[in-house]
């Protein structure tokens, strides 16, 4: 018998390809950034939009960026019967699990979160990078100039804002002003803060609660 030419068909809706290109987009990345990243061409990015605007019947970038699909290898991935048949589930929200910063040098903002303030390093790809805070993922991105803007400030727990301080200083980290006193709350108890700076152009903060004796 004679075989058809071609690659076989995939046994998903997508191939992995296309799927990576999905991702992308739902998370709302320009094609050209997404040819950037997967390392081809604009023009094969859009051939791959144009295949799976094809196959899924979807006309616009934000009707596939809205679009509720999961890869068949995926956890989520539910047959259609399945997902009608769940119940509709009380909103729990849980902890965060990631923050995001802009940043303008990832090598330099490695070293500063990861060797000066000594955040546990995930790991990096390109032009991000991922940190962990204790259980929360920092996601540092960075941009160019004209897309740059300040975050979020970040305020890090420490039991002893003093010598916590003290010791950004002699790391040589930027300050701007000694621990203060924010707020005293009805039991005595002191909220004490002191912001820094990360060579990137965010602002953070330690951030301590200090107990009467």
């Amino acid at each position: 018998m004679r075989r058809s030419r071609g690659r076989p068909p995939h046994p998903d809706v997508l191939t992995p390809a296309e799927w990576q290109v999905v991702d992308w987009m739902r998370h709302g990345v320009t094609r050209r950034e997404i040819a950037r990243r997967r390392r081809t061409s604009l023009d094969a990015v859009k051939y791959h939009l144009a295949n799976i605007t094809a196959k899924l019947g979807i006309d616009s970038a934000r009707e596939l960026r809205h679009w509720p699909g999961y890869p068949a290898s995926s956890p989520l991935f539910r047959k259609e019967s399945d997902m009608s048949a769940l119940p509709t589930a009380d909103l729990r929200l849980g902890r965060v699990g990631q923050v995001s910063l802009h940043i303008r040098d990832v090598k330099r903002a490695e070293r500063f979160y990861g060797e000066t303030l000594g955040l546990p390093h995930h790991f990096t790809f390109g032009d991000l990078a991922f940190f962990d805070m204790a259980g929360t993922r920092l996601y540092l991105q960075a941009v160019p100039e004209e897309k740059w803007k300040p975050g979020s400030i970040l305020y890090f727990l420490v039991d002893d804002i003093r010598s916590s301080w003290e010791a950004l200083k002699a790391r040589g980290v930027t300050t701007t002003g000694a621990p203060h006193n924010i707020y005293t709350d009805e039991t005595g108890t002191e909220e004490w803060m002191a912001f820094f700076e990360d060579g990137e152009g965010n602002t953070l903060a330690l951030m301590s609660r200090v107990t009467p004796d």
